[in-house]
């Protein structure tokens, strides 16, 4: 019996120190659809590797490395500095040369409940390719974040992706 009561108060300190704070989990599902003057696989190589020079949101103000590894099981990396800290923004879990890029990952989002799937589709367009956008996302999004992140995919993919590829400087 003392035992009993012993484990129950035992417990009891640590409940209190514990508070639950909720939140309703929502979905959404964002689209986009763009069209580059370049070739699939062009576009695929730009939108991989080393995306810093379109690729304008991160951690760190000035980070060392931005790249995607374009495998399966390779991921979206920042690193921040030579000792090699920095962040793991997504997961690659499926990579297709010049057809379809899919990750699984938080992106911006690190450190809310939330499961982000983004996929880049490649298809052949008239003069180039048309990039078709599909985020898939849930957890811990309101109505307010979901705008914002809708608004981000537009900056990455019109604002910045589409004058980088305009101006021929991926050629460098």
């Amino acid at each position: 019996m003392r035992t009993a009561i012993f484990f129950l108060l035992f417990l009891c300190a640590f409940c209190a120190f514990a508070y639950v704070t909720s939140f309703t989990p929502h979905g959404y599902t964002i689209t986009q659809e763009v069209t580059y003057s370049v070739p699939p696989d062009t576009l695929f190589d730009i939108m991989t590797g080393n995306i810093l020079p379109w690729w304008d949101h991160h951690f760190s103000e000035q980070p060392k490395a931005l790249y995607i590894e374009p495998k399966a099981g390779g991921g979206f990396f920042e690193i921040f500095d030579d000792a090699g800290h920095g962040a793991k923004h997504a997961t690659v879990i499926l990579a297709e040369r010049g057809k379809t890029l899919r990750m699984d990952g938080p992106l911006g989002l690190s450190g809310r409940a939330v499961q982000m799937v983004s996929t880049w589709q490649y298809d052949p367009a008239p003069g180039g390719t048309k990039l078709s956008l599909t985020v898939n996302l849930s957890g811990q999004i309101d109505d307010e974040w979901s705008q914002r992140i809708a608004k981000v995919w537009n900056h990455f993919l019109i604002e910045q992706l589409k004058p980088y590829i305009e101006s021929g400087q991926w050629r460098k």
